[in-house]
């Protein structure tokens, strides 16, 4: 028995080989689906480690306030997109603020707002940045450190400005810009300091407030006429176990003050990292069904390939019965050489995301983590392909009579 499956092996590695760039085409649609498969299940993981990984570091008894839905052009957007300059409709005001400050068990609130600004340095204008209004709790709900000079402190009257990491660098001819000058719509601000590098994943705004200027509050709202965009209010409960009270209470006192509207999200930091997660999970339904249709074009290509094989092995199959070879083993024959088609593909798309796994960690902040769960789901993917789709030529080729199988050339 061992002989005969040895024997089967090596006649489908044979055929194969003998029409490899045929074959290639044919398991192409393989490779592409389990690859894709593959990367993009392990870059959701990988970012959801990174995320959770964020959350814990800036702790988990943040509250977060935000609108329950930006619109641009009718279309909604996370907090993230604001971060990245899109002109918004939507935003939380001075009156949210205080009443957040106000209610019951919240010890301390930060608001986060962002304006479009022309931004000047020394070295020329800014491109990339954006400036966001916040208060001097700002770093202690983050948990973020500067790496020269100091943060903004509300009781200096003159306009004060901190760089992040990126910005520092693009906005100055110095290494330490401590004291220098920059123009924000027209408006000169002196650098109090510069920030530590954020730490950034995929989805989420560390990326971008490395890119960006800090101001205080009242004077974002001085420079916009109070009409700055504050798409988000951080809190803290005064215990970290009140946290689910303190909650409570800021949404209670906002819907009475949005007569009964809501229109605004109080949420914790896993309800916020998995809020910012659910474009991604659209994303990744859309791979993954992605992925499904290559596979079942892949294994479409090896039907025909196979369905094409047996036609020209007619004479083959006729000759192996004569000479006592049952259904059952044309049958396995053809099963397996179908089954090899699609294991190989299979094999070629789990190398591919490895090297595509290993570019992406080499070149962005994307850590992709591809389990062997992963990758023996994507594999068994492929078997299932190979058997499904090889089934009908190769029960094509067991029911062909040994007469006319003879009389094929």
């Amino acid at each position: 028995m061992n002989l005969i499956k040895g024997s089967y092996f090596k006649n489908a590695f044979v055929t194969i080989r003998n029409a490899k760039l045929r074959n290639f085409w044919t398991i192409l649609g393989v490779i592409i689906g389990v690859t894709s498969f593959i990367l993009v299940v392990g870059i959701s993981e990988g970012i959801k480690l990174q995320i959770a990984t964020q959350v814990n570091q800036y702790g988990k008894d943040i509250i977060t306030v935000r609108p329950s839905l930006v619109q641009v052009s009718g279309s909604s957007l996370d907090s993230l997109s604001l971060l990245t300059g899109v002109n918004v409709s939507g935003s939380l005001s001075r009156n949210d603020l205080k009443i957040i400050e106000g209610s019951k068990d919240v010890s301390s609130v930060v608001p986060e707002s962002v304006m479009s600004a022309k931004i000047v340095g020394t070295q020329g204008s800014y491109r990339n940045g954006l400036v966001i209004g916040t208060t001097p709790n700002f770093l202690s709900f983050l948990n973020q450190s500067l790496s020269y000079g100091s943060f903004l402190n509300s009781n200096v009257s003159s306009n004060q400005v901190v760089v992040g990491s990126s910005a520092a660098g693009e906005l100055f001819n110095v290494d330490v810009p401590l004291g220098q000058t920059v123009m924000i719509n027209n408006q000169p601000f002196v650098v109090e300091g510069i920030l530590n590098p954020f730490p950034s994943t995929p989805l989420s705004s560390g990326s971008e407030f490395n890119k960006a200027l800090f101001i205080t509050y009242n004077q974002a709202m001085e420079m916009t006429n109070n009409t700055i965009t504050t798409y988000q209010i951080m809190a803290k409960p005064s215990k970290p176990n009140l946290l689910d009270q303190a909650k409570g209470h800021i949404y209670n006192n906002l819907l009475q003050s949005h007569n009964g509207q809501n229109n605004f999200e109080v949420l914790d930091q896993t309800q916020s990292a998995n809020s910012t997660t659910g474009v991604l999970k659209l994303i990744n339904k859309l791979i993954i069904g992605l992925s499904i249709i290559s596979l079942t074009v892949g294994g479409i290509g090896i039907m025909n390939v196979m369905l094409v094989s047996v036609t020209e092995r007619y004479h083959e199959i006729g000759i192996r019965k004569a000479l006592g070879a049952t259904n059952r083993q044309i049958l396995n024959q053809f099963l397996i050489e179908s089954t090899t088609l699609s294991t190989i593909g299979g094999l070629i798309g789990i190398i591919l995301a490895y090297v595509i796994d290993l570019v992406m960690r080499m070149f962005t902040n994307i850590q992709p983590s591809i389990s062997w769960q992963i990758v023996a789901l994507a594999f068994g993917a492929s078997l299932i392909v190979g058997v499904v789709f090889g089934s009908l030529p190769a029960l094509k080729a067991a029911k062909k009579a040994p007469i006319d199988a003879l009389r094929s050339e």
